[in-house]
């Protein structure tokens, strides 16, 4: 894990800055600037409407009374993509719309599916029910 964020806060902002640096020598500071600013709107406009088709197919497995389990799951990838996109960054920007574009959001759902199942089948994920809770009653959320 210690590996992970090691990379994550400082490898990552170290390329981040590479990259920045070397398009801004190439294409210009304003311009680089520019198309920062512009893929933080599109892709905060990208995630409000993929989160909005998420939110009703929720809405529809519930009114079934079906678990949404991939649609929550797609709801945590879109809502990372848009705050990763909201990150200045070529590489997280890349990352962000991979998360946010429905065909490639589902290929890594299900690499994300296979090793969720590969933890759980090795125990490394625990899941706990408290009993004294499953007797109280639950009242039904109108999301619109």
């Amino acid at each position: 894990m210690f590996f992970y964020l090691l990379i994550l806060f400082t490898v990552l902002p170290a390329l981040e800055l590479a990259i920045l640096i070397n398009i801004g020598t190439r294409i210009g500071a304003a311009t680089t600037i520019m198309i920062i600013i512009m893929t933080g709107i599109w892709g905060a406009y990208l995630a409000r409407l993929q989160g909005f088709i998420i939110m009703k197919k929720i809405q529809a497995n519930l009114d079934r009374g079906q678990m949404p389990s991939a649609e929550l799951l797609d709801g945590l990838m879109v809502l990372v993509g848009g705050i990763v996109l909201l990150t200045p960054g070529f590489i997280t920007d890349v990352l962000g719309l991979f998360l946010l574009i429905p065909l490639t959001r589902s290929i890594i759902k299900k690499l994300l599916q296979r090793k969720f199942e590969d933890m759980i089948q090795k125990g490394h994920i625990i899941s706990t029910q408290d009993t004294r809770d499953s007797f109280k009653r639950y009242d039904d959320i109108d999301i619109n």
